[in-house]
């Protein structure tokens, strides 16, 4: 089973990045944390990052009949990209939001999510912890829906 961890805007900046917010570890670090963790799930986790939003609708496409779940945080995209929301309505894989940050306890415009309507749940606040909770809830939540 493979699952595809996406990372949206501005995240290849993490660990220099506001670190009293994200804290010190960088993208990379996480990412290997997380394909260590699917290992240990006995999922295949591929990472992928871009800045770009309509690179980020061209991964969610090319996911479908080749994921059998998407791990997404899409950054900033997540309050303003109707687009995103739309490729993973359309691509029908279970799809899981996760924020280093309770964004429910930010700045006003980061309360809304576009996404979060079209995933199976959002994994918010716990740091870089958030990325391994959503991937355990993922596997969990497709091995009790599998066929």
């Amino acid at each position: 089973m493979k699952i595809l961890l996406i990372n949206g805007a501005n995240l290849n900046m993490l660990g220099t990045r506001e670190p009293e917010k994200y804290g010190k570890l960088t993208l990379a670090d996480i990412e290997k944390t997380l394909i260590d963790l699917g290992k240990e799930l006995s999922v295949e986790v591929d990472t992928w990052q871009s800045n770009f939003e309509g690179e980020i609708v061209e991964k969610i496409q090319s996911a479908k009949d080749a994921y059998a779940g998407i791990i997404i945080n899409a950054g900033g995209y997540t309050h303003t990209s109707v687009v995103i929301r739309d490729a993973i309505a359309s691509v029908a894989i279970p799809t899981v939001e996760v924020h280093m940050t309770n964004i429910h306890a930010r700045e006003e415009f980061r309360h809304t999510s576009l996404l979060s309507g079209v995933c199976i749940a959002q994994v918010v606040g716990f740091g870089s912890k958030s990325y391994s909770l959503a991937l355990i809830g993922l596997v969990d939540y497709l091995f009790s829906h599998a066929n």
